[in-house]
Order: structure tokens, then sequence, then C-alpha cells
């Protein structure tokens, strides 16, 4: 497909947009020179603008799109934009729009369902039951006339019991991440009374690996399960909160040995 470069401008001639000549809402430039168009939230925004910010969510692993313009004192809008409205307020090329489409769906896909390559014949597989590490290849089975499973942990052919949670009977079956999390550094929260904690953390609610950069406050929010929790005690936020406020020390819970499992 031959690439239909942007050129970063609106059609002025565009009946459906609604052009005005106001401050960018996510960048806050004032030039009178920019023709901006409005989303449909009311903030005004230009082609390059709205591309870098969404393109910056892509790039931390979003794949839904929320408006960072300010309303009240330091309150965000947060509506959230549709990506065919992105799409045409952006002005994306045909190559912006692939590198877009195609990290939406990996994003999405990663999200609500697990997928990894099959040690044998490289395909992607699929794993149906989140607390079972025995995951059948349909391809190597059909081709070796013989069931073929594998390790979702340390993606070798399994060996052992047919349903394990944790581990299967290969030496040395440990979860990459947990391994990570046992070598990871301790680090100290600056904003937290300099409090020190393991660097690394495995999401309570999904098993993602975050870091915290060490400053603001003690909570994260998990950019692929969006469930906010505390670094330190790994409760929720809900429930480390009112017991102990977003600056104040918790419990610090141990380092992690197992990847909590998604319940989605």
């Amino acid at each position: 497909m031959q690439d239909n470069q942007s050129s970063g401008q609106y059609d002025v001639n565009d009946a459906t947009l609604r052009f005005v000549r106001r401050k960018d809402d996510i960048t806050l430039d004032d030039d009178p020179d920019i023709l901006r168009a409005e989303m449909s939230c009311g903030h005004a925004v230009s082609p390059q603008s709205l591309t870098a910010w969404c393109r910056s969510l892509l790039d931390q692993g979003q794949y839904k799109f929320y408006c960072p313009a300010i309303t009240h004192g330091t309150e965000k809008c947060s509506a959230e934009w549709p990506y065919l409205e992105v799409r045409k307020l952006a002005v994306l090329s045909d190559s912006e729009q692939a590198h877009f489409e195609e990290n939406m769906a990996l994003l999405a896909a990663t999200e609500y369902c697990e997928f990894k390559s099959c040690p044998s014949c490289e395909s992607y597989v699929e794993r149906e039951d989140l607390s079972n590490l025995c995951v059948k290849c349909t391809i190597c089975t059909a081709v070796k006339q013989k069931r073929f499973q594998f390790c979702w942990q340390c993606l070798r052919e399994w060996k052992g019991p047919a349903a394990h949670s944790l581990r299967c009977s290969n030496e040395d079956c440990v979860h990459p991440d947990v391994d990570k999390l046992a070598k990871c550094t301790n680090m100290r929260l600056s904003y937290v009374n300099n409090v020190e904690c393991p660097a690394i953390r495995a999401c309570p609610t999904c098993g993602l690996l975050l870091e915290h950069n060490g400053f603001a406050c003690k909570n994260l929010l998990c950019k692929r399960c969006k469930v906010e929790f505390c670094f330190l005690c790994l409760q929720l936020k809900r429930v480390c909160n009112p017991i102990s406020g977003p600056y104040t020390v918790c419990s610090v819970a141990p380092r992690q040995t197992e990847i909590p499992v998604w319940k989605r």
C-alpha cells in the first residue's frame, strides 16, 4: 500500500469538523496561526498534539485513548476518545494508521488472552486455563500424531502430572518473572519517608511486573489491568489508603515468590 503521508493540517472544507482558534488543550500552546479542532469532549487539539499524545499512551501499553485536558484544578477530563475519532482528527497517514492499529490489536490480545510461541513449531498458542502451566499445541499434536504439551513457564516439553499451577518436572523450571522478582535490587520511595522495598513488584491483580520510579506516592496504576495498588504492602489502593494515606509508610510486603493469576 502506498503511504499517504499526513500533511499535518486539517481540510478547512471538512464540514464534519468543528474548527476553533483557541489554545491547544493538550500542549497549552496558544499560537493563533494554528487551526485546531474540537474533540467530542469539547477540548481543542491539533493533528500534531493529538498524534503525539495518543502515541505516548500507546508506548505506555494503553490501547484506549483518554483526554488529558485539565478541567478544574488538577482534575482531568479523562473522556475516552473512540479510535475512529482519533484517526480522523490526528490526520494519521497510512503508516501511522498501521502502527496504531497493529499495536492496539496486540495490546488488546495481550490483555484478554495469553499467547506464547510453542517451543517445537513456534506457532502461537493461547493458554485458556490460566491456572494450569501445561498447554497443548494442536499443530504439533496433529503433525506428530500424538499429544504434544509444553510448559508455559520454562517453555520446554511438559514433564510430570498434566495439571499444575507452579511448575513442571523439568529441572530448573522457574518462571522468568519470579527470577526477576528474586534478583531485583531494593529501592527507596523518597516521598514516603524514604522507605525501602523491592524495586520490582508483580501486580497483585494480573501479575504484570511493574517498577516504581521512586517519586510521588506509594500507589501504582497497573498499565494492563488498570487496578491501582500499594507498592509497599501490595494491597489494593482502596484497601490500604483508608488505613494509611498515600504518603504514609505501611507494612512492607516481602519479595513475591509467585506470580498472581489474573482471574478475568
